[in-house]
């Protein structure tokens, strides 16, 4: 509350762009079989200066994205398989 012109104008943009884009969406037809479908890969110690992984996933719902992410995994990992069963177990959490 220290600034209320700052989120005042920050609101107002928001809401200018949530009426602009109001006729924009996903269209899902009706008797159509929408499966959801993931997808999740990881690459091991990809950063050379702390060695974690980075590992992300992705969702469709017939055939649109609805969610993906990537993000370093917290830990360094000893092995791909490691990075690869994190990622994996991630991925099965969202898709819950």
């Amino acid at each position: 509350m220290a600034r209320p012109t700052e989120h005042l104008q920050c609101a107002q943009r928001v809401l200018r762009y949530i009426n602009g884009t109001k006729d924009q969406g996903l269209l899902y037809r009706t008797g159509t079989a929408a499966q959801l479908v993931g997808y999740t890969d990881a690459d091991w110690a990809g950063n050379a200066s702390d060695r974690r992984s980075t590992s992300g996933f992705a969702f469709s719902l017939g055939s649109f994205a609805i969610v993906w992410t990537n993000k370093k995994q917290p830990k360094v990992a000893l092995s791909s398989t490691e990075v690869e069963y994190r990622g994996a177990a991630v991925t099965t959490c969202e898709a819950i």
